[in-house]
C-alpha cells in the first residue's frame, strides 16, 4: 500500500505541500498548462464563481452556502454557456472531469489549481449541460488514479451507477402558505405527533414490483398522513447512497435526493404536496459518518481528506464507516452548508441528526486503548462539540422556523438547551431511555409487572431535563427484536389490548411522539425494507382498531393544548398516585395554560377490571371520558365510563375532591374536566 500524506489539522488553512506550491504558481504557469493541457479551454474563458471572501470564509470554516461556489454549475460566460466545475483536492497532482462529452478520457479537460492555498480545483467548461453524467478523475501524489463523484452534486446516477449528474432544472414552489404559516408560528407551543417512513417499503407499486415514486409519495402518503392525523413525516435519509440496505444511513451524496425515486424536481413536487396537505417534512440527516465506497468521500484526494487519518478517530467500527474530522474547517463548512441546503433548497422542515452518541464520545463502542483522548485526557470529542454547536447556530440563525432532533442515546446534558447556556442547541432529544424502560415494562406478563412500576414511572424523574420525543422508531421492530406487537404478552386479545395501551401511555406521556410506519397496523412480523408493509392486515377487527385507536390518539393530541402546552416542562404534569403497584395502577394530570385545562390520566396494566376505583381531582365539577383503549370501536371489550362523572366532596389522593373510574383492563382512560357542566 502507498504511503498516505499526513493530513493537515484544518485550523489554520490546512496548508499542504501541494497547496503550498499552487500558492507558487503564476500566471505565467497558468498560460503553460493550458497550451499544454489536451483541452479547447482557451486563455479568456478561465472564469470563476469563487471571491476571495468565499476562499476567506471556506478555510475558516465559516461557508454556510458553500453548495453555491463548489460542484457544478450551469453558467453563460462571454455568451457562452457551459458548467463550471470547482472541487477541493488539496493533495492532489492533477484534476480532470470525465464524462460522455470527453468518452471518459483522463486529462482531456483538466481543472486548474487555485493559487491561494484553498486547494480547490476549478474551471469553465464549455459547451457541457444539464443532464450530462461525470465524475472526477483525481491523480494523487503517489500516482494513484481515482474517480470520485461530485461531493456537491444535487442529482447522481440511480445505483448500482456511481457517476454524478450536472443538474440545472426549474421549479416553482406552490408552499408559499405553508412557509409563510410556519414562519408565523416559530416558537409556538404545539404538536408533534411524528410519522416515521422508509419511503422504499412504505407502499409498492405491486403491478410493477417497485418502490412508490416522490410524487406518487406525495399523493399516497400525504394523504394517508393527513387523514390518521398526524402533523409530521420524517422520512429515513433520502441523500444519494449506493448500498439500499443500509437505509439511507450510508450517503454519498449529501446535497442530493436519491435518484432510485425520481429527479430533484419531483422530490420538490413531493415536499409540495406535503405541505399542501398541512405535514411538516423532517429529514434523517447523517453527519457522523460516511461510507467508504471508492467514488464517494473516502480518501478522496488520496489523502484522508474528510475523514481522520488515524482509525482510532477516523474508523467506525459498528457501522465499518468513516468519521468526519469535524476540526478540519472545510469540513464544517461542508457539513453545515449540507444542512442548510436542505432547509433552504427543499424547503424541509426539520432535521432529524442521526447517532449523535456516536459524535460525542471519542471512545463510544471502542475498548480501552482504542481511542485517542482530548487535549485534556478526557473521553469528550470537543471538536464535535463545537461543532454540533455551530451548526444548531447557523440552522436557527437562518431558519428559526424549522426545528432539530438530536438521536442521543446518553446522559450527555443539554443537549435540547441554548448554547448561550452551554447547551448543544437541538430543538429536541429523542428520550431513548423511555422508549427502552417502558418496552421492557410491557413485554413483561402482567402478573410480574407489580414489581416493575419503577420502570414505567421512572422517566418522569428526568422528563423535563431535556425537550424530548418519544421514539417507537425503527430500531425498535428490526435486528430480531420483532414487531411491536409480537413484544407483548398473552393471547391475541391481551397483545392488542397491551399494544393500544401502550400507544395510550405514550400520547399522554410528557414530550412529542413519534411511530414508525407499521405500527399503526398493529404489523405483526418485523419490518423488511424489501417489502412493502402488510396492509392486507387492516381486513383484521383487531388491526383495524388498533389504526383507528391512533387516529383518534392523534386527533385527540392536535385539540388537546393540555398535552403539549407544556410538554417540555414540569407545569404541565402532576403525579396523583404511582403507588398502587399492587394492581398495577398509575394515575396522572396534564395540564395546559388555561387552569380548567386539565386532564386525568389513568393507566391499568393489568387484564382485571378496577371497579369504582376513586381518584382524587383538583376541580369540583364535572368530568367527562373522552378517550377509552377498551372502547368496542377499536375492538376492545367496551369497559368503558359512560356520562359525566360529578366530582363529591370526598377528599382522595390529597386533593378535595374525587370521582369514582372503572378502569379498563389493559387499557387507558383519559378524562377531561369541563367547567360548570350541567
Amino acid at each position: 500500500m502507498a504511503k498516505k500524506s499526513k493530513p493537515s489539522d484544518g485550523k489554520k488553512g490546512n496548508k499542504s505541500e501541494t497547496a503550498k506550491k499552487v500558492k507558487k504558481t503564476t500566471t505565467k504557469k497558468k498560460e503553460s498548462l493550458v497550451k499544454t493541457a489536451k483541452s479547447t479551454v482557451k486563455e479568456e474563458e478561465f472564469f470563476s464563481l469563487l471571491t476571495d471572501f468565499d476562499i476567506h470564509l471556506f478555510k475558516e470554516g465559516k461557508h454556510y452556502k458553500l453548495h453555491e461556489k463548489l460542484g457544478a454549475h450551469v453558467v453563460t460566460v462571454e455568451k457562452q454557456k457551459g458548467t463550471f466545475f470547482a472541487v477541493w483536492a488539496p493533495s492532489a497532482k492533477h484534476v480532470s472531469v470525465v464524462g460522455n462529452f470527453n468518452h471518459w478520457n483522463r486529462g482531456e479537460t483538466p481543472l486548474f489549481p487555485r493559487w491561494d492555498s484553498s486547494g480547490i480545483w476549478e474551471a469553465f467548461i464549455p459547451g457541457i449541460g444539464h443532464g450530462e453524467a461525470y465524475k472526477y478523475a483525481i491523480e494523487t501524489q503517489e500516482g494513484e488514479l481515482l474517480e470520485k463523484g461530485d461531493p456537491f452534486a444535487t442529482y447522481w446516477e440511480q445505483p448500482p451507477k456511481t457517476a454524478s449528474i450536472i443538474w440545472d432544472a426549474g421549479y416553482e414552489w406552490k408552499d408559499t402558505e405553508w412557509m409563510a404559516k410556519r414562519k408565523a408560528e416559530a416558537g409556538k407551543e404545539k404538536p408533534y405527533a411524528v410519522y416515521e417512513v422508509h419511503l422504499g417499503s412504505w407502499r409498492k407499486n405491486t403491478l410493477e414490483d417497485r418502490s412508490l415514486s416522490y410524487r406518487e409519495i406525495g399523493l399516497e402518503l400525504a394523504e394517508y398522513v393527513k387523514d390518521m392525523g398526524y402533523t409530521h413525516v420524517e422520512f429515513m435519509p433520502l441523500m444519494e447512497h449506493p448500498f439500499y440496505g443500509s437505509w439511507g444511513y450510508q450517503i454519498t451524496g449529501y446535497f442530493a435526493p436519491t435518484s432510485r425515486f425520481g429527479s430533484p424536481e419531483d422530490f420538490k413536487a413531493m415536499m409540495d404536496a406535503f405541505h399542501e396537505a398541512g405535514i411538516g417534512v423532517i429529514l434523517d440527516w447523517v453527519p457522523s459518518h460516511f461510507p467508504g465506497d471508492a467514488h464517494g468521500l473516502y480518501r478522496f484526494d488520496g489523502t484522508h481528506l474528510y475523514e481522520h487519518a488515524d482509525a482510532r478517530q477516523g474508523f467506525h467500527p459498528d457501522w465499518k464507516s468513516y468519521i468526519f474530522n469535524y476540526g478540519r474547517n472545510e469540513v464544517r463548512s461542508f457539513l453545515i452548508s449540507n444542512a442548510l441546503f436542505w432547509l433552504d433548497q427543499y424547503h424541509v422542515d426539520g432535521l432529524r441528526v442521526d447517532a449523535v452518541a456516536s459524535m460525542l464520545y471519542l471512545d463510544y463502542s471502542r475498548e480501552e486503548g482504542e481511542w485517542i483522548p482530548n487535549e485534556y485526557g478526557g473521553r469528550e470529542n470537543i471538536e464535535a462539540i463545537e461543532f454540533l454547536k455551530e451548526m444548531n447556530v447557523a440552522v436557527y440563525g437562518q431558519f428559526p422556523d424549522a426545528i432539530t432532533i438530536a438521536e442521543e442515546s446518553t446522559s450527555w446534558p443539554m443537549v435540547s438547551k441554548p448554547t448561550y447556556i452551554g447547551g448543544l442547541g437541538f430543538g429536541q432529544k429523542w428520550m431513548m431511555g423511555w422508549m427502552h424502560d417502558t418496552l421492557e415494562y410491557f413485554k413483561k406478563d402482567p402478573i410480574y409487572r407489580q414489581y416493575h412500576q419503577n420502570e414505567i414511572t421512572f422517566a418522569i424523574m428526568y422528563a423535563f431535563t431535556e425537550n424530548f420525543m418519544l421514539p417507537l422508531s425503527h430500531d425498535e421492530v428490526v435486528h430480531g427484536k420483532g414487531s411491536l406487537l409480537s413484544r407483548m404478552p398473552g393471547d391475541e386479545w391481551q397483545r392488542f389490548a397491551n399494544l393500544r395501551l401502550l400507544y395510550g401511555y405514550m400520547y399522554a406521556h410528557p414530550g412529542t411522539k413519534l411511530l414508525f410506519m407499521g405500527g399503526e397496523l398493529a404489523q405483526s412480523s418485523e419490518w423488511d425494507h424489501n417489502h412493502s408493509l402488510d396492509w392486507h392486515l387492516l381486513q383484521y377487527d383487531f388491526h383495524r382498531g388498533v389504526q383507528t385507536f391512533i387516529k383518534d390518539l392523534n386527533a385527540f393530541y392536535k385539540n388537546s393544548p393540555a398535552l403539549y402546552d407544556y410538554a417540555f416542562d414540569h407545569k404541565g404534569f402532576q403525579w396523583i398516585d404511582y403507588s398502587d403497584t399492587h394492581s398495577s395502577v398509575i394515575l396522572f394530570m396534564r395540564r395546559g395554560k388555561d387552569e380548567n385545562d386539565v386532564l386525568l390520566v389513568a393507566c391499568n396494566f393489568t387484564p382485571a377490571v378496577r371497579n369504582d376505583y376513586r381518584v382524587g381531582v383538583p376541580l369540583e365539577g364535572s368530568w367527562h371520558e373522552v378517550i377509552n383503549s377498551d372502547d368496542e370501536k377499536y375492538h376492545g371489550s367496551g369497559v368503558t365510563n359512560g356520562g359525566p362523572l360529578q366530582s363529591s366532596p370526598e377528599p382522595f389522593h390529597g386533593r378535595d375532591y374525587s370521582i369514582s373510574l372503572t378502569l379498563p383492563p389493559l387499557g387507558i382512560s383519559i378524562v377531561c374536566y369541563k367547567k360548570d357542566d350541567k
